[in-house]
């Protein structure tokens, strides 16, 4: 009887635990941070300095990226200098990440990416603005495609929505009720009619594959996007491949 009575005890402390502690699961700033010095550009958003890296900032055709959340963003530098020659390039560091100021969730990292986006539109005016997301980015980068305009949306190893990634992690417990930040990218991407690069590792262990073909679908009901599977890829070398950056110049030219 004593062992039957743990049970439950045992489950009630597991939701209380991915309660407390989910975004500890799902943020992970602390390996990517660096000091202010290190950046070369800043935005004040309320009460906090977002800071983060570009590349030729006066060249047309601004591409903004979104990392994932353990991405320390500048080591992109070097590739996308030589993926994107002629192209001004931003890499925003998120709250908490890299020397930016604050704490992530997911109502503060929208909020910013829309901060970011208006301050690179003014500085490009009449231009188009691609966006790339990577990984967790990519929930930030559909929000984004669905408040603002997106010449070209380049999502990376994404997903549906949050809920089901940690459903699949956590099958036994009750995630989609305890999960504060959903990144709901299928609702916020249903009916989007811009143009679209997904980009999949065929041995992902991070993101299950259901999560992007259920994304893949709705997207393909509105604008079939453009899908390119990496088979050999796991989810943190899949831009090693080198149809990685192929396909990522062919979307973008």
């Amino acid at each position: 009887m004593m062992l039957l009575a743990a049970v439950p005890l045992a489950y009630a402390g597991a939701c209380a635990w991915i309660h407390h502690s989910q975004r500890e699961l799902l943020y992970f700033p602390q390996v990517t941070r660096t000091p202010a010095t290190a950046t070369d550009w800043a935005l004040q958003r309320e009460d906090v300095t977002l800071r983060g890296w570009r590349l030729e900032p006066s060249a047309p055709r601004p591409i903004l990226y979104f990392g994932g959340n353990a991405e320390s963003i500048e080591n992109n530098r070097d590739i996308f200098a030589h993926w994107f020659p002629g192209r001004s390039v931003y890499l925003m560091a998120y709250r908490g990440y890299g020397a930016s100021e604050g704490t992530p969730s997911e109502q503060a990292l929208f909020g910013d990416a829309l901060a970011v986006y208006d301050h690179i539109a003014a500085e490009h005016p009449g231009q188009p603005v691609t966006v790339i997301g990577s990984s967790l980015g990519s929930g930030v980068a559909a929000y984004l495609a669905s408040q603002r305009l997106v010449e070209r949306l380049v999502l990376v190893t994404p997903y549906d929505s949050m809920a089901n990634v940690a459903r699949a992690h956590y099958p036994a417990l009750p995630v989609h009720w305890l999960l504060q930040d959903r990144f709901e990218s299928m609702r916020h991407l249903d009916g989007y009619r811009g143009q679209v690069l997904v980009l999949r590792a065929g041995r992902d262990a991070v993101i299950p594959a259901a999560c992007t073909a259920r994304l893949v679908a709705v997207l393909s009901l509105s604008q079939p996007p453009t899908v390119v599977d990496l088979p050999e890829a796991a989810h943190n070398t899949v831009r090693d491949e080198p149809r990685f950056g192929e396909a990522l110049l062919a979307f973008l030219r």
